[in-house]
């Protein structure tokens, strides 16, 4: 993979295996993979997404191939519909089934059709979860999917993934099936092995040192059997407070050798928190020059490349150097302004370049990503920061390691 992949080789096996659904451009599989987890499968439909895992060193799996041994070998790659694939072949060989389940249905941007949507993939996570029966499961989702319109489906959607194996059946209504789980739960008569102890938590990435204010909810769950029951998300280790106090002191715009911008802070500031503090767009990318020129990719950094006709509209401001950026989004809505527009020192605008925008999503550097700059923008839209899902995965890891009486 990347050089960032091989500092962790040494590692052997690492600390588990995960199968990686709905991969996009990698974000959460790369962050599993630096907290320690060996890839055994990752699937994805999409041929740009499929090209930028490839570009980063995954191989095309092949029907009977070995099964990675270490943390240095090649993520084995499956395009195609996720619905097409049996992961029968991994029964009881993983610990993770992570993935960022594709948002549409859910998103405050899209046509909001939730389970009937036919892009609605939480029943392919679940059918994964019946063939390979992993120790934990790590799901990311869009902050829609607790819109009050879905909360009955979004509460189905934990059940169904406290009991998998109370299977929906063909024909069947899925407010019919959530009664049958209702009473299954009740009753707690399975085996261990076939329930989860679930929990969900809407976080926003900059409170976990991503440069970018991105709410998202994540679900995880671990089998009965393992006894976490009590396991707790992380807290959140940065704040926007924290910045606040390091702009009013000027020890921020020191540090970036700027003038101070009063504008940006509240009149009263409560006591320090004593966490680090948010950080911004200019902390993401102080040390990336500016574009060479419209279409012109800098000689010295790879997708750093000017792109013509930032504008701005009502209610599509830019980003604010001084804060962090807006939330990256997989399309323009409709203008070609507001959160992949930039305002610089100047007062000049400009669009943020896919590395800057890579950047923000805490990709490293050296993470190609395939296809034009619109398919680009799209996978980093679609993407899990890596940061935050490092946070998460290396939770999870934790909790596993301690479940199995291994040192933490």
């Amino acid at each position: 993979m990347t050089s960032r992949t091989k500092s962790t080789a040494k590692r052997g096996p690492g600390v588990g295996t995960s199968i990686e659904l709905f991969t996009g451009g990698g974000g959460l599989a790369l962050a599993m993979h630096e907290a320690g987890f060996r890839h055994l499968l990752a699937v994805e439909l999409e041929r740009r997404a499929c090209g930028t895992l490839r570009a980063n060193g995954a191989v095309d799996y092949e029907d009977g191939s070995p099964l990675p041994k270490s943390l240095a070998d090649r993520w084995p790659l499956r395009q195609g519909d996720v619905r097409e694939v049996s992961f029968d072949r991994w029964s009881d060989e993983v610990d993770v089934v992570a993935g960022g389940v594709p948002c549409q249905p859910w998103s405050l941007g899209g046509a909001h059709k939730g389970f009937d949507d036919p892009r609605n993939l939480w029943p392919e996570l679940f059918r994964c979860v019946r063939e390979t029966r992993p120790r934990a499961i790590v799901a990311e989702n869009v902050k829609g999917l607790l819109r009050p319109s879905f909360k009955p489906y979004y509460e189905y959607i934990l059940r169904e993934l406290s009991a998998p194996f109370e299977q929906r059946v063909d024909g069947e209504d899925w407010h019919d099936h959530d009664k049958r789980l209702v009473k299954a739960l009740r009753a707690n008569d399975a085996h261990l092995t076939e329930r989860y102890d679930v929990k969900y938590k809407l976080v926003n990435a900059a409170n976990y040192g991503v440069p970018q204010m991105r709410w998202r909810v994540f679900v995880v769950a671990f089998r009965k059997d393992l006894g976490l029951a009590d396991w707790q998300f992380p807290e959140a280790t940065h704040s926007e407070l924290a910045l606040q106090h390091a702009q009013d002191s000027g020890e921020y715009f020191e540090e970036h050798g700027i003038s101070m911008r009063d504008e940006l802070l509240p009149e009263v500031l409560p006591v320090h928190d004593s966490k680090p503090r948010w950080r911004t767009l200019r902390d993401a990318t102080r040390d990336l020059p500016e574009p060479v020129g419209d279409y012109v990719e800098h000689p010295d950094w790879l997708h750093h490349v000017g792109w013509p006709g930032a504008r701005q509209y009502p209610g599509h401001t830019p980003n604010d150097l001084d804060r962090p950026a807006k939330t990256v989004k997989a399309g323009v809505h409709g203008v070609p302004g507001g959160e992949s527009v930039v305002r610089l020192d100047d007062g000049s605008i400009r669009y943020m370049t896919v590395r800057e925008t890579a950047r923000v999503m805490t990709f490293p550097d050296s993470w190609r990503l395939d296809g034009p700059r619109g398919e680009q923008m799209r996978q980093l839209g679609n993407a899990v920061p890596v940061q935050l899902g490092r946070v998460m995965a290396d939770s999870v890891a934790k909790a596993l390691k301690q479940a199995t009486g291994e040192k933490a």
